[in-house]
């Protein structure tokens, strides 16, 4: 259940309205010294304990939005909270610069991208600082400054050395808008994840990422991480990674040398394969096909290419093909099976070509029964079953020849025994395949990092000489950068043609760019030493700060970026340049900012801008209200929230500041006994609930205490009280965390030098903690009849004993005999009495 609490101006009432701090002032003051003191500069020296706590990489699209600002706040309260408790903190922050936006803009304009792109970086930090975000702005860098992307640049050579980077030609993804091929991440439902266009497919040499090359591992790797990640961000890896094991099965094909090769998750099922299917668009159709035939699948190629994959492999459309006029071999019955294509096989699935079993795959059933082909059940359904294909277990039936029977056997045994006939007569082989593809990374546009190689007609691929990185763009703008179908780096020739750098004959240079996701795959590790310009980054820095303690961001990235850093850092710990394999130890995803119940947008008229929140309520109240919201990875409906509210509490809270007369350092252990155990007890849970991410009830104990203080001083506990300054003292320290300005201005009223986030954690009493007594709550018939302020250490019989003598109990039993009496020390005793 979520923990949620009503809106900040319910907590206390309004009886000390007389001052207000005025917003603009204390927002201007503060940020001028911030940005003298440098509070939050990271050092690398420091004898401190070190914590890294990371915000996912923004694209810097100018003014910061609600989205920013939720990420923001949330981020902040732990890297706040960090170095509260002694840590040396590194909170850097960046910006992705490179990108279709900026090249979108810059033809729209007429201009260079990286004109539209420092304007929105300049504007982003600065509202960012305004924002109180606690980045260490001396670690800033831009994906875009040619200083990094040498270094994104030598770090694709030297995938290449590996053999990790290749080239090959292959169906990819193409959105038609912006004019550029995507990777299978990037394409979501069907649809270009950046513009919205339907994405087709289009035959490309492209490079490519071995990511495959650590399927498993990457795999393995999030049993590491299953206690501090999102459980859905390890759902979601796990799913695409998509690790399945089963066989590779060779099928003899007449007329062709080479057996067609499939991939089956099931070749317990082998029996029923009563015909192959083939994608259509595969190179292996085209080489089947004969000659008679290939008119037929022309034709259906060119409807097969306007389809995107999420059409192509939806159950509920009827089912296409084509028969390619040639037979195979069913290994297991030795019979001939027809070899059709068709569109729910995918050219990049296994080999682009299965076994089809209608009796045990509905897709297959519904093949076979447009086409008229037989089904051959393997396995026995249920007596009562009224389906078409069954693909649940069951014992084999169907499936033996003179050399195998699998008759009776349940699924696993059936295809341990099937892999096991298959190897010994060579016909196939156990496998473990996985449903990852390997990383489509070229882009044909303009604003990215050049891919580093030089293509030449002699040496074939060459890296381009590590001392001329970083290779950079030729100045192009406005319509020389329009989309072509290719890359707009083809048209500077100048740029293109180079000499080869082995044999010193005419070359070019590849004149595609990377996709940002590799920009963006490493930039943590850069933080660490952002302006060395002898390496990538500085191995001893990294491994001195990294993983990262905590990685903030949305969960809109569980495969895309998270899934391509972890690729990154296991090649680099392969390297020998980082010692750990996992780049971000724990996780949090926080939720969306929605308004009126939908997502903010311009057509429905419930956008909400931050710079007027922020106009009007101050940062403070707006981060407040963020962060008191609830759970961090809940969406914020902006309509149910009270910024006005918050900015109530913040007075209230700023005015206890001024109430405050005892000095600076006051020994605090004489003063009011009940306010200090408040005050410590809310110290004390504070510090757990930031930890287990429960921020909103952690600025409920703030409240909480806030209350208690003003109370404590309205009924007579006094200004001059030392306990008064701690628990007003306390309140900044915990509202620095949230509420930066006010806590800083409340800080300076109590006499001290700035800054509060640098104060330290109070330190508690421990002795504070524990309770003198708690009330123990005496039910009769399951109805509260009186409350006992007892030991926490009482016995149950003393207890009992006590209840039954309490005044108001023995005048509501007044005599009736008691049947039964439940009781749970210290705080319950529950009395059931005769009818």
């Amino acid at each position: 259940m979520s923990e949620t609490h009503p809106a900040p101006e319910t907590q206390a009432p309004e009886n000390d309205q007389a001052a207000t701090y005025d917003i603009e002032a204390v927002q201007t003051k503060w940020s001028g010294v911030w940005d003298e003191l440098e509070p939050f500069r990271a050092d690398d020296d420091s004898p401190r304990e070190k914590r890294y706590a990371l915000t996912m990489f923004p694209y810097p699209s100018g003014d910061l939005h609600m989205g920013h600002a939720e990420v923001f706040a949330l981020h902040d309260v732990v890297a706040r909270y960090w170095w509260q408790r002694g840590y040396e903190v590194l909170n850097p922050m960046g910006f992705d610069s490179f990108g279709l936006p900026a090249e979108n803009a810059a033809i729209r304009n007429d201009e260079h991208p990286d004109t539209y792109t420092r304007a929105n970086i300049a504007t982003s930090i600065e509202s960012c600082k305004k924002y109180a975000a606690s980045f260490d702005w001396s670690r800033t860098f831009n994906t875009s400054d040619p200083e990094y992307y040498r270094w994104t640049q030598w770090l694709f050579l030297e995938f290449f050395k590996r053999g990790l980077a290749y080239r090959k030609n292959s169906p990819v993804n193409w959105c038609p808008n912006d004019q550029t091929v995507l990777a299978n991440e990037q394409v979501v439902g069907g649809i270009c994840d950046r513009c919205g266009a339907e994405v087709t497919k289009k035959e490309l040499t492209q490079w490519y990422f071995k990511i495959t090359d650590y399927a498993q591992e990457l795999l393995d790797g999030l049993d590491e991480l299953e206690d501090t990640w999102p459980a859905r961000v390890v759902t979601t890896q796990r799913n695409w990674i998509g690790r399945s094991e089963g066989a590779h099965v060779d099928f003899a094909v007449e007329g062709r040398e080479e057996p067609i090769t499939v991939y089956t998750t099931r070749p317990d099922t082998l029996f029923g394969a009563t015909f192959m299917v083939v994608a259509a668009d595969a190179a292996l159709a085209g080489e089947l096909v004969t000659d008679e035939q290939r008119p037929a699948l022309d034709d259906y190629l060119v409807e097969v290419r306007k389809e995107t994959e999420i059409n192509r492999l939806s159950t509920d459309r009827p089912k296409t093909g084509v028969f390619l006029g040639v037979h195979a071999t069913n290994p297991l019955t030795r019979t001939s099976i027809p070899v059709y294509a068709a569109d729910y096989v995918l050219a990049d699935y296994g080999t682009g070509a299965i076994m089809a079993v209608p009796g045990q795959d509905q897709r297959d059933w519904e093949f076979a029964q447009v086409f008229d082909l037989p089904v051959v059940r393997t396995v026995q359904p249920p007596a009562d079953w009224e389906g078409e294909a069954f693909t649940g277990d069951g014992p084999a039936i169907n499936s033996a020849n003179d050399e195998i029977d699998l008759s009776g056997m349940g699924v696993a045994e059936a295809k341990s025994t099937t892999i096991s006939y298959l190897e010994g007569q060579g016909l196939g082989r156990g496998t473990v395949n996985f449903r990852l593809r390997d990383w489509l990374l070229s882009r044909q546009r303009y604003w990215g990092a050049p891919i580093p190689i030089i293509h030449c007609a002699v040496d074939g691929e060459v890296p381009v000489p590590e001392d001329q990185l970083p290779v950079t763009l030729p100045m192009l703008r406005g319509t020389d950068l329009k989309p072509k179908g290719t890359s707009p780096l083809g048209g500077a020739t100048d740029w293109v043609n180079v000499s080869c750098p082995t044999c010193g004959g005419p070359a070019t240079r590849d004149t595609d760019t990377m996709d940002t996701f590799v920009d963006s795959s490493w930039y943590m590790f850069r933080y660490c030493s952002p302006h060395d310009d002898h390496q990538a980054f500085d191995t001893a820095k990294v491994n001195a700060w990294m993983p990262s303690n905590l990685y903030v961001g949305g969960v809109e990235h569980a495969v895309l970026h998270l899934l391509y850093g972890r690729f990154f850092t296991k090649v680099l710990n392969d390297m020998g340049l980082v010692d750990f394999r996992e780049p971000w130890s724990a996780q949090l995803n926080q939720g969306f900012v929605i308004n009126q119940g939908k997502k903010m947008s311009k057509s429905l008229g419930n956008g909400v801008d931050l710079g007027d929140q922020v106009s009007a309520f101050g940062v403070d109240a707006v981060r407040l209200t963020l962060v008191f919201a609830g759970p961090p990875e809940d969406d914020i409906d902006w309509a149910n929230m009270s910024p006005e509210g918050s900015l109530r509490f913040l007075q209230r809270a700023w005015r206890l500041s001024n109430d405050v007369t005892s000095s600076p350092g006051a020994d605090a252990s004489g003063g009011d006994l009940a306010l200090r155990r408040t005050t410590a007890r809310t110290v004390h849970d504070a510090a757990e609930l930031v930890e287990t991410y429960r921020f909103n009830v952690m600025v409920a104990r703030a409240m909480e205490l806030v209350n208690a203080t003003r109370k404590a001083i309205d009924s007579g506990c006094g200004p001059a009280d030392p306990a008064v300054r701690e628990a007003v003292e306390a309140v900044a320290i915990l509202l620095s965390l949230v509420a930066p300005y006010v806590a800083e201005e409340m800080w300076e009223r109590l006499g001290h030098e700035p800054t509060v986030a640098r104060a330290g954690w109070p330190v508690v009493d421990e002795a504070l903690l524990v309770e003198d007594s708690v009330t123990a709550v005496v039910q009769i018939q399951g109805k509260v009849r009186a409350r006992l302020e007892v030991s926490p250490d009482i016995t149950e019989a003393d207890l009992e004993a006590a209840a039954l003598s309490d005044e108001a109990v023995v005048r509501v039993l007044d005599g009736r005999t008691v049947r039964k009496v439940v009781v749970r020390a210290p705080k319950l005793v529950s009395i059931v009495v005769e009818a």
